[in-house]
């Protein structure tokens, strides 16, 4: 079993980072400090009542211990989203969307690797150093 997201904070968080929609569920990543993996699972009202939110709240559950351990990168926080079509979705076809998503998230986060912050001196006629931060 996959350690769970439970505080808000760091659903949150995982809100402001990169994020890959499908048609039966929308997966946000967000990098950790350590190596550890965790998911969590969000269903709005949106999606219908008590009953159909738990019922894809099951399924995302079941897709995340199938696509995480072979598709996630490890230092990542995992959000899956429901979408309206998460409960009647083809089994098959919600763990394409889920391998697909994460996939997609695992190229992202390759590609576009932070730039380290550095100190860079600039002389200027004005004074005699001038210190700029460069990002």
């Amino acid at each position: 079993m996959i350690p769970r997201l439970k505080i808000r904070a760091e659903f949150l968080a995982a809100a402001k980072a990169a994020y890959q929609a499908r048609p039966g569920v929308v997966v946000q990543a967000k990098t950790r400090e350590d190596d550890a993996i965790k998911v969590g699972f969000t269903a709005t009202k949106k999606i219908g009542n008590a009953v159909v939110r738990n019922r894809a709240k099951r399924r995302m559950r079941e897709a995340a211990e199938v696509m995480i351990p072979q598709f996630g990168r490890p230092g990542h926080d995992y959000v899956l989203i429901a979408r309206a079509d998460t409960v009647s979705r083809d089994w098959n076809a919600l763990l394409d969307d889920v391998k697909a998503a994460l996939i997609r998230l695992a190229a992202k986060s390759v590609a576009r690797p932070k730039a380290p912050i550095t100190t860079d001196v600039i002389k200027s006629e004005d004074t005699p150093q001038e210190t700029k931060t460069v990002r």
